[in-house]
């Protein structure tokens, strides 16, 4: 049979080498088709329901919301197991999928779930679900460089502008941000005063709920003119939240100055971002979306960082935290320089010991061909190019050289023998 292959290469080397070039340019075109990426993705198929109640314990957690999922969300097919984890304020539900589940068909399957099992929660708690993304996901991290602005200026910054504008790029699942303070109105009452006036902080928390609203009225036509009537209710700064009535005693009213004072401050941190020691930070986290190309992504959030930069405050710059392109370039830059340092040895050896050019020609056009198979099948087989498997390309390219050398020398003494056995003495 090997006879047979040999004798039919022999016979069409001309069809024999337009395949190899065929080989050698699909390789080329599965390298650019096949995602890129430093990390091979061994996580697990899961899909997390995140539930926020701030202010409670872990246990009232566990009992009142987390519980109720887990014992709710079972059932579901192809589910392999639930994890559960309740901390303060917090609940995460992790379902774990076997590995041939769609990620997206198991999201929505979850999500179908979570509409029954909401139902079970107390009042206002509404479960979601997380970004679709990987436990390796986390492909860019980014900070900025704002002397000028304090920390809640930089989070408004990018909780309002900049978040928005990475969610836009093509691959991205989630902007997590980081560090500074999250603005709020904070109510701060005096406990005096509200018992002398005879009110509870629940006639606080509700008139203040009632205050900040817009509501809708009617058409009112007058001549030929149609006219909106509604009512503008929603705070726009601290004076509209001290002068909300609370409720009344003798007759006059009662508002939120004349029982505590209304201020600008952060809401509750339970830590802080630092960037080297050099002080606190604010920044995003880039979460890649499930099965894309870690390569393109990243390169399109740069292309994006551009065209942010011209929308930000003067003074304002973006720097760059944590890049895994750096670490991916350099992976697919050491099979280069590997096949390159392969390809000239080869010659090198052939050229010094057999004097045959034509010899060191078949290993230099068998390394790339061989190499472009390699990415052929990690296409076909749906795996990323990542530093295990080009370390496992890196490192057959000295298979192939050897079995070439030994190959093309053994030919060469055949054919050698051959001639001499024919020439007449």
């Amino acid at each position: 049979m090997v006879e047979k292959l040999i004798d039919l290469a022999l016979k069409n080397r001309l069809i024999v080498l337009l395949l190899a070039a065929g080989l050698f340019a699909w390789g080329i075109y599965s390298l650019r088709k096949n995602p890129i990426d430093a990390i091979p993705d061994l996580s697990e198929n899961q899909v997390i329901v995140f539930t926020e109640w701030m202010g409670r314990s872990p246990q009232v957690i566990e009992d009142q919301v987390t519980y109720p999922l887990v014992s709710n969300l079972q059932g579901i097919p192809k589910v392999k197991n639930i994890r559960g984890t309740s901390m303060f304020g917090m609940s995460f539900v992790y379902i774990i999928f076997e590995d041939n589940a769609d990620v997206y068909w198991a999201r929505t399957r979850v999500l179908e779930r979570l509409n029954y099992a909401q139902r079970l929660l107390p009042q206002g708690i509404t479960p979601t679900l997380g970004p679709d993304g990987t436990g390796v996901g986390h492909i860019f991290w980014y900070h900025l460089d704002a002397p000028n602005m304090d920390l809640g200026e930089q989070r408004s910054l990018q909780d309002w502008y900049i978040k928005f504008a990475f969610q836009n790029v093509p691959g991205v699942a989630e902007v997590a941000s980081f560090g500074g303070f999250q603005k709020q109105y904070q109510i701060v009452i005096e406990p005096h005063k509200l018992t002398y006036y005879g009110l509870t902080l629940m006639d606080v928390l509700k008139a203040v709920k009632a205050n900040n609203n817009d509501v809708g009225g009617r058409k009112f036509e007058m001549t030929d003119m149609a006219y909106i009537i509604r009512g503008l209710g929603y705070i726009k700064n601290i004076e509209d939240i001290e002068n909300m009535p609370v409720g009344t005693k003798n007759s006059i009213s009662i508002k939120i100055k004349d029982i505590g004072r209304v201020q600008m401050g952060g809401d509750l941190r339970l830590g802080i971002f630092d960037m080297n020691g050099t002080g606190e930070v604010v920044g995003g986290i880039v979460v890649m979306r499930y099965g894309e190309n870690a390569d393109k992504v990243i390169k399109a959030i740069k292309a994006k960082i551009k065209e942010v930069e011209k929308g930000l405050p003067e003074g304002v710059k973006f720097k760059i935290s944590y890049d895994r392109s750096t670490l991916m370039e350099e992976a697919v830059e050491s099979v280069k320089g590997t096949l390159i340092e392969e390809i000239v040895a080869v010659s090198i050896v052939i050229l010094l010991f057999l004097f045959h050019w034509r010899s060191a020609l078949i290993i230099i056009i068998q390394l790339p061909v061989s190499v472009a198979i390699g990415f052929i099948l990690l296409e076909a087989c749906g795996i990323s190019s990542n530093i295990m498997s080009l370390t496992g390309i890196a490192l057959a390219i000295g298979v192939v050289v050897d079995d070439g050398i030994v190959m093309v020398e053994n030919a060469y003494r055949h054919i050698a023998e051959e001639q001499e056995r024919k020439e007449p003495v």
